[in-house]
């Protein structure tokens, strides 16, 4: 049957676009539904600051009136230039298992991309990092998070038939709350506490955070400058997630690690309760009653916490910083009665990152890849 592609070009359309993905995946027990209002904001050009540096286009494919499928082209122009190449993306891409269905869609972005002078294609990605990235290809099996992407195990199939190699692989890990603080963990983080004047900064009320929620974000661009894919924030970036993130933050799961003599903040851990079961509810809608379920999973003491976000300034990476955020941290996790905590994607070549499990009982559960392929000049 005939396979219909169509450009997004207009607030209904894009609603569409963002409301497939969970229609697709609505009987599935591992999917985490996305917040429609949320997806809309990011996917808009006229309230997402990533597209001052940034295009993108949106597909959808339909079979006789109805969509079957969907995928965003994004090129990152800020990204390309930080990395010396010429590269589109992909992203934000679900389909059903049809052949047909994932020809069109990938030859249209491919296209696109080609007619503005890429020559390679790479996702799933999006505008930043703060996106979810990485194509599961192992755990299908597991419960998705709010920060991941979720794909039925014929996705990554289809993509390899297309011609699509590893670019490169994200690990996700269950870290098991210990009894006890690691000996070894609290040793070093004294050393480490006065050796470098550090402070670890807590906040008792949302007046208290502001005055570092930049700081905090400036660490990140610095933490994370170079990892795969990576371009630093603008300004408006981190003016736009700081207004989106800092208010649902649960205070009590935020550490900081900062320099007695200034101020800087060297390092810091975002956790937060896993939501998936809140978000479930939810059923991607805060209204009328989505706010309430993530309301009540954020102030309840969780049996899961998402390691959400944790970055340490370069010059301190390898020096223990690490031990001081996780000797706060895990008292706290353990007042909850929390069982293990569930790690963001970590690139399988930052052995900084999967270093600091070494002390905790860990299992290896999900694997998530970026995927490329060179475009032909044809």
């Amino acid at each position: 049957m005939q396979i219909e592609i169509k450009q997004v070009k207009n607030g209904r359309e894009l609603k569409e676009f963002v409301k497939f993905h969970n229609r697709l995946y609505d009987k599935c027990q591992y999917h985490v539904p996305v917040l429609i209002a949320d997806e809309l904001i990011t996917l808009d050009s006229n309230r997402n600051p990533a597209f001052e540096t940034s295009e993108a286009i949106y597909f959808l494919a339909y079979r006789k009136g109805k969509i079957v499928g969907r995928i965003a082209g994004i090129i990152n122009y800020k990204t390309n230039q930080v990395w010396k190449q010429k590269n589109a993306r992909f992203g934000f891409v679900d389909f059903i298992d049809d052949e047909q269905v994932v020809n069109e869609l990938f030859n249209a972005v491919e296209k696109w991309a080609k007619e503005r002078g890429m020559e390679e294609i790479h996702g799933p990605l999006g505008f930043t990092d703060f996106d979810p990235e990485g194509m599961l290809i192992h755990g299908f099996d597991q419960m998705g998070t709010m920060a991941t992407i979720y794909n039925f195990p014929y996705y990554p199939q289809h993509l390899q038939r297309l011609g699509y190699t590893k670019a490169t692989d994200w690990n996700e890990y269950k870290i098991y709350i210990p009894d006890a603080i690691p000996e070894k963990h609290i040793r070093i983080g004294e050393i480490v506490k006065q050796k470098y004047g550090l402070k670890v900064v807590k906040f008792q009320k949302r007046s208290e955070i502001w005055p570092y929620a930049y700081k905090i974000f400036h660490a990140l661009n610095a933490a994370y400058a170079p990892l795969y894919g990576t371009s630093p924030l603008s300004e408006k970036q981190i003016d736009f997630y700081v207004k989106m993130y800092i208010p649902m933050l649960r205070l009590d799961m935020v550490t900081v690690i900062a320099r007695e003599e200034d101020d800087t903040v060297v390092g810091f851990g975002i956790t937060l309760p896993h939501l998936t079961e809140a978000l479930r509810k939810a059923n991607g809608r805060l209204l009328p009653f989505g706010a309430f379920h993530l309301l009540k999973a954020l102030y309840t003491k969780p049996k899961i916490v998402d390691l959400y976000l944790i970055g340490i300034l370069p010059e301190y990476q390898g020096k223990g910083v690490n031990a001081l955020l996780f000797n706060d941290l895990i008292p706290i996790y353990q007042s909850f009665g929390t069982i293990y905590a569930e790690s963001n994607p970590e690139l399988e070549t930052n052995n900084a990152v999967q270093a600091q499990w070494e002390y905790f009982k860990r299992e290896h559960h999900k694997t998530r890849r970026a995927f490329m392929k060179k475009l032909s000049e044809k």
